[in-house]
């Protein structure tokens, strides 16, 4: 069982990072900024014309703005997930030892299986929990990152485990390096299962019963609880790298940084990913059946 946790509740994913923007392009758009405001300011004093020194904020605040938008972590993210659907499809009967390769298919546990924290979901290959709080003036923040008046991540629980991928391109089957050691980037949204206001007077049994084991504070406030999870039969995508020894065919992380190239439709510089990329075709998300309706409804009242 691999644990994913960390990196989250840090709000710091190490598995995909952008590439930072190399010195010589800094060395040459500092002096040019320079210049350019200098010869605009000059324009407008001597020769009473505007248009050039608009035109210059104009530009600039456009290549600021693209260098912002390259920094946010979810336009990062998605251009992860660009890559991974257009990344071309590999053919396990037909690929090579060491090939880079992209496979989808029908998941299956192995002989470790995961369950869901909060619904119970059985025989999961990957899991993830997480609990949001929205921070107030007088509340010591779970994580040192936050700050009042928004949403902070105060718990998270990912985990994955190794698992078996069967290939509906030539059926035949390999073994996904998932578990304990291995890097994965999960490509999947969460759903809200749970969600309080600030008239909360009473948190649910269960959602109270959840807290306590895990040691965090079971006093009434505003609270959303995420949970998404892989379960097994689901249509998983895997991109890693195949060893195939004699009949074994198994998918690991790649040892060397994967990049996704510039993405100028969306304006995006590379990205790169260091480890094993899953993602999901038609996702499995919880479902609240009857019986668990009545959990979140108290801490809407």
């Amino acid at each position: 069982m691999n644990n994913l946790s960390n990196g989250a509740l840090l709000d710091h994913n190490t598995t995909f990072t952008c590439k930072s923007i190399p010195s010589l392009a800094l060395y040459v758009l500092i002096p040019l900024f320079f210049i350019g405001l200098s010869v605009s300011i000059f324009i407008l004093i001597v020769v009473k014309n505007a248009a050039f020194f608009v035109s210059f904020l104009l530009l600039s605040l456009f290549v600021f703005a693209f260098i912002i938008w390259n920094t946010l972590n979810r336009r990062q993210k998605a251009a992860v997930s660009f890559f991974l659907r257009s990344f071309p499809d590999s053919d396990l009967a037909v690929a090579r030892d060491g090939q880079l390769v992209k496979i989808t298919g029908q998941a299956s546990c192995g002989s470790v299986y995961l369950e869901s924290s909060y619904e119970k979901a059985t025989r999961c290959i990957y899991t993830s929990t997480l609990l949001y709080e929205y921070g107030r003036l007088g509340l010591k923040p779970v994580d040192v990152n936050r700050t009042c008046f928004q949403w902070g991540l105060a718990h998270c629980e990912r985990f994955s485990t190794d698992f078996y991928l069967t290939d509906r391109k030539s059926g035949a089957r390999a073994m996904v390096k998932a578990g304990h050691g291995c890097k994965v980037l999960p490509l999947m949204v969460e759903s809200t299962i749970v969600t309080t206001t600030r008239k909360c007077r009473t948190l649910s049994t269960h959602l109270r019963k959840w807290l306590r084991a895990r040691n965090l504070p079971v006093e009434p406030r505003q609270l959303r609880l995420e949970e998404g999870y892989i379960q097994e039969g689901s249509s998983v995508t895997v991109i890693g790298m195949l060893h195939k020894n004699n009949d074994v065919m198994t998918i690991v992380a790649p040892p060397q940084l994967i990049s996704t190239g510039c993405l100028w439709p969306r304006l995006l510089f590379p990205v790169d990913i260091d480890g094993l990329v899953l993602g999901v075709s038609n996702l499995t998300c919880p479902v609240i059946n009857p019986g668990s309706i009545q959990h979140p409804h108290p801490e809407q009242q």
